[in-house]
């Protein structure tokens, strides 16, 4: 009986001490804000999107936040600004649809929160490889309001929420 209680408690003490707990690290995944149609490539936010951009920062901001990421267009730099320049953080640079920068953020920041600011087929495509399979379709080029949080334990090992903004 002793020696029952002893590995009770032996159990119950790696289970709390945090040694067999999972670390999860969350991925922030938002759609770009509204752009401007001017038949550009890199066209800017409309003042729509400059209000969606600061509606990011008061939703998130008692939520602390590690790295910030964007493709290399301002209209999804520009949608993370607002929010880096609370945080005081700068925006670093990511290459779309590469699985080893993904990969790569997952290293850099176990256990953190990383949001990543892309578009309407480059969100649903990140979401996709930290789940290991296709759950979210594109999204529509007029929809604007997308973000998908994702929690990772491991690749393939994740669990995805899909909120509007």
């Amino acid at each position: 009986m002793k020696t029952q209680r002893t590995l009770l408690v032996l159990l119950l003490v790696y289970v709390t001490s945090g040694v067999c707990a999972q670390q999860v690290t969350t991925f922030i995944l938002v759609r770009h804000a509204e752009k401007v149609s001017d038949g550009s490539k890199d066209p800017e936010l409309t003042e729509a999107g400059k209000a969606r951009a600061l509606a990011l920062t008061k939703f998130f901001k008692e939520v602390k936040i590690d790295a910030i990421y964007s493709t290399g267009f301002k209209r999804t730099q520009n949608t993370v600004a607002p929010l880096a320049m609370s945080k005081n953080l700068t925006i670093s640079s990511y290459e779309a649809m590469k699985g080893e920068e993904i990969d790569q953020m997952l290293k850099k920041f176990p256990g953190g929160t990383i949001v990543i600011s892309g578009h309407s087929n480059t969100t649903p495509w990140v979401a996709n490889y930290l789940l290991g399979k296709e759950e979210f379709k594109d999204f529509d080029d007029n929809d604007y309001d997308n973000m998908l949080i994702v929690d990772v334990i491991d690749k393939g090992r994740a669990k995805a929420t899909w909120f509007t903004y």
